[in-house]
C-alpha cells in the first residue's frame, strides 16, 4: 500500500536529490533535502484539506485532479512561480533569470540579493497572515493550549490579523528596512520598497483568501441543490448537479493548492536564493502532496497526527518572522531549515504521545 500510493514521490526523490549533488555536490544536496522536508511538512495540512474534499468526488473528477492538478502544482507554481518573483524584484525577463540562474551565478545572486528585501517583506507578511489566521481560530483541538487559548479568543475581534500584519511590516520599515542588506555587504534605506512589497503581498493573501471563500460557498449551495433535487427530481438531475458541484470543487482545490504552494515557495526564498535547487525540493514536496492526498483518501482517516497541522503553521509563522529580519541580517540556511524541522518534528511527536495515552 505505501510503495503503490508513495513509489512516484519515492523515485522523484531519488532523482532530485541525484541531480542536486550533481548540480552543486554535497553543499546542493543538503539544501535541496531541507527544501523538501520543509515543503513535505508545510504540505502535510495541504493535503489533509485536499482529501477531505476530494473524497467527496467522483472517481473521474479524483484522477483530474491527481493528473493534471499535480502537473499545475509542480510547473506551474514550483518553477514558474519562483521565476516570476525573481523576474518582476530584479526587473528583468523570466528567460533572462533563468539564463543568469544557470549560466552567471554572480550575476544572478546579485540582482537576487539587491531584490531581496522585497522578497522578504512580500513573504513575510504573506506568511505572517497565514499564520495569523490559524492562530486566531477557535479549534477543538489545541496544541500548545496556554497559548491558543487566549489568542483564539482575541481572534474574535475583527480584522485582527490584517491590522497585527500591518503594524508588524510598518515597524519593519522603519527599522531592518532602513539598513537592508544589499549584495557586497553594504547597506540601504529599503524602506519604501519594503512597505510596497509587503503591502502586495497582504493584498495577494486576500485575493487569495477571497477566491477560497468564493468557491467554497459555490460548493456548499450546489452540495444543497444536490440534495433537493435528489428528493425532488430523481436521480437524474442530481447526477447532473453532482457534476457541476464537482468542477466547482475542482476549481476550488486548485486555488488551495496555488496558497499552499505560496507558502512553499516564498519559504523557499529564505533558505535559497538558487532556482535550480528550489525547483528541485519544492518538486519532491509537491509530489508528496499528491501521493499524501491519495494516501489518506484510501485509507478513510485524517486523525492519525492531529498536531501536524500546527506545527506546519508554527513554522510558517516562524519563516515569516525570519523573512522579515533577513531584509538587514543574513542569517544561516541551516538555521532557518532546522527551525521548521523542529517545530514539524515537535508536533508529530506531540501527536504520537497524545495517541498513545488515548490508547492506554
Amino acid at each position: 500500500m505505501v510503495l503503490k500510493t508513495f513509489g512516484w514521490a519515492f523515485a522523484v526523490t531519488a532523482a532530485g536529490l541525484a541531480v542536486g549533488a550533481l548540480y552543486g555536490g554535497w553543499a546542493a544536496l543538503g539544501i535541496v533535502a531541507v527544501l523538501a522536508v520543509l515543503e513535505i511538512s508545510l504540505s502535510f495540512d495541504n493535503a489533509v484539506i485536499n482529501a477531505g474534499i476530494l473524497k467527496k468526488m467522483s472517481a473521474f473528477w479524483q484522477l483530474i485532479f491527481l493528473t493534471i492538478g499535480v502537473l499545475i502544482a509542480v510547473f506551474g507554481m514550483r518553477l514558474v512561480f519562483p521565476v516570476l518573483i525573481v523576474s518582476l524584484t530584479a526587473k528583468i525577463g523570466p528567460v533572462e533569470a533563468v539564463e543568469l540562474a544557470i549560466n552567471d551565478k554572480n550575476r544572478y545572486q546579485q540582482l537576487v540579493t539587491d531584490a531581496h528585501p522585497s522578497i522578504a517583506a512580500f513573504g513575510g507578511v504573506f506568511l505572517l497572515m497565514i499564520f495569523l489566521n490559524f492562530i486566531f481560530e477557535d479549534r477543538e483541538i489545541k496544541w500548545q493550549a496556554w497559548l491558543e487559548r487566549p489568542l483564539a479568543k482575541l481572534g474574535q475581534v475583527d480584522m485582527l490579523a490584517v491590522c497585527i500584519a500591518l503594524i508588524v511590516l510598518l515597524v519593519a520599515s522603519m527599522t531592518v528596512a532602513t539598513h537592508a542588506h544589499q549584495h557586497g555587504g553594504t547597506h540601504a534605506d529599503k524602506a519604501q520598497t519594503v512597505l510596497t512589497a509587503g503591502i502586495a503581498g497582504l493584498i495577494t493573501y486576500l485575493i487569495v483568501g477571497g477566491l477560497s471563500r468564493f468557491f467554497e460557498h459555490r460548493i456548499e449551495d450546489e452540495e444543497e441543490r444536490v440534495e433537493e433535487a435528489a428528493k425532488k427530481r430523481g436521480p437524474g438531475s442530481a447526477a447532473a448537479l453532482t457534476g457541476k458541484a464537482a468542477f466547482f470543487m475542482f476549481l476550488y482545490l486548485e486555488v488551495i493548492d496555488a496558497s499552499f504552494s505560496f507558502d512553499g515557495v516564498i519559504g523557499a526564498f529564505a533558505i535559497t536564493n538558487d532556482i535550480v535547487l528550489m525547483v528541485l525540493g519544492l518538486g519532491i514536496g509537491a509530489m508528496y502532496v499528491r501521493s499524501l492526498t491519495v494516501y489518506l483518501v484510501r485509507q478513510g482517516t485524517l486523525d492519525d497526527f492531529v498536531y501536524l497541522e500546527h506545527g506546519a503553521h508554527y513554522a510558517i509563522g516562524a519563516l515569516a518572522l525570519i523573512l522579515l529580519i533577513t531584509i538587514q541580517y543574513q542569517i544561516s540556511e541551516l538555521i532557518t531549515g532546522l527551525v521548521g524541522v523542529v517545530l514539524i518534528g515537535w508536533s508529530f511527536w506531540s501527536s504520537v504521545r497524545r495517541n498513545a495515552r488515548l490508547a492506554a
